[in-house]
């Protein structure tokens, strides 16, 4: 178990590979993580904060072909009030690709004035893609903001016929709508060479 202490900030971005982390959280605290899945694996991040206004970031975005399976499980528990978590999840798979997103967030009786935002959102290239999504939401606070969505779709229709109306070839336009789905992950990350390297590599995974 990794404690961040009062004020501590840390981020972390893990790029194609396994993570299992495990996280406490002091008063103060600020942890960011980006989970980036080019190929298979499997995530687990548990982050505690037991300490008044911490902050809790976690991106994953997840881009897979063939067979390749990934697993991203987060679990966030606020056991005290005046904290913020932010959770952005998303999966873009291709061809018999497998997804499967499982969120857990927990807020006591006594975190009040917390603030907590978990989103997944999906897209299938193929119609042998697979994705699972299990949101596990157990909120015992009233005064909170708390919110939760997931969503599963394909590539809008529409906005290929328009897109290719004005000149833009199929393929093009579907690159073009991948990537869109996907940068506003990236987006995120602070060390902007490292961003910037993903989302020129991001060009090359979209056919």
């Amino acid at each position: 178990m990794k404690v961040l202490h009062s004020g501590e900030i840390f981020e972390q971005v893990f790029v194609d590979e396994s993570v299992n982390l495990h996280v406490m959280q002091e008063a103060g605290s600020k942890l960011k993580i980006h989970l980036i899945n080019f190929s298979s694996a499997t995530n687990a991040i548990t982050i505690e904060q037991v300490g008044e206004g911490c902050t809790t970031e976690i991106y994953a975005l997840a881009y897979l072909h063939g067979t390749e399976k990934v697993t991203t499980e987060t679990h966030v528990k606020h056991a005290v009030g005046g904290g913020t978590s932010n959770q952005l999840i998303k999966f873009v798979l291709e061809d018999e690709a497998q997804g499967h997103f499982i969120g857990d967030l927990k807020i006591v009786p006594d975190a009040q004035k917390t603030e907590a935002h978990q989103t997944n959102r999906n897209l299938l290239l193929s119609e042998t893609a697979e994705m699972r999504t299990q949101p596990q939401l157990e909120i015992y606070a009233d005064d909170v903001q708390a919110t939760h969505g997931a969503s599963t779709g394909q590539l809008d229709e529409t906005a290929l016929f328009y897109m290719q109306q004005r000149g833009i070839n199929k393929q093009k336009a579907r690159q073009l709508l991948v990537n869109a789905f996907m940068k506003d992950v990236l987006a995120t990350i602070s060390d902007e060479t490292l961003r910037e390297q993903l989302l020129n590599s991001i060009d090359g995974v979209v056919e």
